[in-house]
């Protein structure tokens, strides 16, 4: 499992630690990834993660590709999403993007995953290098699943 951190409104230690805290409380993954900005390097934040045996994984700066799995699911969100909806409160855009993921998790077949749901995919036990003809068509939803709990959290309307 993979998750990754994007602040709502602010990109302070505690939001980040408390959206931590809260991914967690649903599940752990084994691997979490985030850009090196200074709430994500701090000893709080990445002691968190070390504490619970998380391995910590980092983009190299300017390296966006590193990360592309996630900024293709967040352009999906954002276009299908966010840019679609005039939300009023960030309970709203919570409720907003959760309702989208269970969507885009367990409704929407993807192509990429031979017209399975990303959680058929994760449900299915088998890495995605073991995907029958599909060894490298890696999709930025398949990890989707793995990482509910913490996308549920990044709730930004102007996510970048």
């Amino acid at each position: 499992m993979v998750h990754h951190c994007t602040a709502i409104d602010t990109l302070e230690v505690d939001f980040c630690v408390d959206a931590l805290k809260e991914a967690l409380s649903k599940g752990q993954p084994e691997i979490f990834n985030t850009d090196q900005g200074s709430q994500f390097t701090s000893e709080v934040f990445s002691g968190l993660l070390l504490e619970w045996g998380i391995k910590v994984s980092m983009d190299g700066k300017g390296r966006y590709l590193d990360n592309i799995f996630v900024e293709l699911l967040w352009r999906s969100v954002k276009y299908e999403e966010v840019y679609l909806k005039a939300y009023r409160s960030g309970s709203e855009v919570r409720r907003g993007i959760d309702s989208y993921l269970e969507l885009y998790n367990r409704e929407r077949p993807h192509q990429s995953l031979g017209y399975r749901t990303p959680s058929q995919v994760f449900t299915s036990g088998r890495p995605l290098g073991c995907l029958p003809d599909q060894a490298s068509a890696l999709s930025s939803r398949e990890a989707v699943s793995d990482f509910k709990a913490g996308v549920s959290l990044n709730l930004a309307p102007s996510l970048s």
